[in-house]
């Protein structure tokens, strides 16, 4: 009997950002075996990163980026995990997934094996619905559906662009939040997909994530962290101010719940905190800045929009620190990078 071929096969990378060998990849064999990967190599270029025989797949270590992006590679943090972002910039795929080197396969209530990539599929494939709530959750997963009072014209939904999955065990915890509770775990398995409404932020985690590269790609930069740089541990989360705020303006969704991995270790909380010390405190004021953020109806790409709020940041953020010039900036290089390995595509 022919196996049926697996979802988005062709049409799908998955990024992994590692300083270390990949034998994690042997557990997410039955899963990610068929699909390309993209790996980043983060630290030491001259360090051989040892990944499992059979999987296909490209690494790209920092002379390699340093190589492609030329001067622009400046916008490509160094020693932290938003290197994984070139992965996304060089990819020639529609989907991206993207997953850390200490996330390991989750197991559902059941003791069945969750295929984290083959959730995060389904999510992006059906519609999202920002603009009205649903109480019964997604309405498009099967033995559910839209509730009474549901408006009959929002239930066609808006394309998916971003699906964000959770975690088992190290829930994904601030320094400060570790130090407080440095033995919880997370155990709760809750069995649902919700849209984030529309104006609302979150807190978005890079380490069990997937996005329509087609749709919200060029917005999926992770800024400016790690080496030579006041902060940390944000880059995910500026992603997610960035792409969601473009997502509200272009009328696209983003989920957030369902696929679980097993998140396997826990970051030094005392590094963390150092890494985090600036963001606890700007971020009191970046919220606000991206809850009233607007742009303008000219904005009709990402990169448009990208680039607006690029713009907007250097203005309004600048004055907390220089290090908000300095992103911004980043940002535009990003952009133009990300243009110059991916030009528009003829109509």
């Amino acid at each position: 009997m022919a196996t049926a071929a697996p979802p988005l096969k062709d049409e799908l990378d998955i990024v992994i950002p590692t300083i270390r060998n990949l034998d994690f990849l042997e557990m997410w064999r039955p899963f990610f075996e068929p699909y390309h990967l993209i790996i980043v190599q983060d630290g030491d270029p001259t360090k051989t990163i040892k990944v499992p025989e059979g999987f296909d797949y490209e690494l790209y270590n920092r002379n390699d980026i340093n190589k492609i992006l030329g001067p622009k590679s400046s916008c490509i943090s160094f020693k932290d995990s938003a290197c994984r972002c070139f992965g996304y910039m060089v990819s020639k795929k529609k989907y991206i997934f993207t997953i850390d080197d200490d996330c390991f396969v989750a197991k559902d209530p059941s003791g069945q094996q969750i295929n984290a990539l083959q959730q995060h599929i389904k999510n992006l494939l059906c519609p999202s619905t920002p603009l009205f709530f649903n109480t019964l959750y997604d309405p498009f997963r099967e033995g559910a559906d839209f509730v009474r009072g549901y408006p009959f014209s929002l239930r066609e939904g808006v394309p998916t662009a971003v699906s964000h999955g959770l975690w088992m065990n190290i829930p994904d915890y601030d320094a400060p939040t570790q130090l407080v509770k440095p033995l919880e775990r997370n155990t709760r398995y809750v069995d649902a997909v919700l849209t984030i409404p529309k104006g609302t932020l979150f807190p978005m985690c890079g380490m069990n994530l997937a996005f329509d590269r087609d749709l919200i790609g060029p917005a999926m930069y992770f800024g400016l962290m790690g080496d030579g740089q006041p902060i940390g541990r944000y880059d995910d989360m500026w992603a997610g101010w960035c792409i969601k705020v473009i997502c509200d303006h272009l009328g696209l969704g983003v989920k957030t719940g369902l696929p679980y991995i097993w998140h396997s270790k826990a970051s030094n909380p005392f590094v963390n905190l150092k890494k985090e010390y600036n963001g606890i405190f700007w971020q009191e004021e970046i919220i606000p800045f991206f809850q009233s953020a607007t742009l303008s109806k000219d904005s009709t790409s990402v990169q448009k929009c990208y680039i607006e709020l690029a713009k907007q940041v250097r203005e309004k953020l600048g004055k907390i620190d220089p290090y908000f010039v300095k992103l911004a900036d980043a940002m535009e290089t990003w952009i133009q990078a990300w243009d110059e390995l991916n030009p528009p595509k003829a109509n």
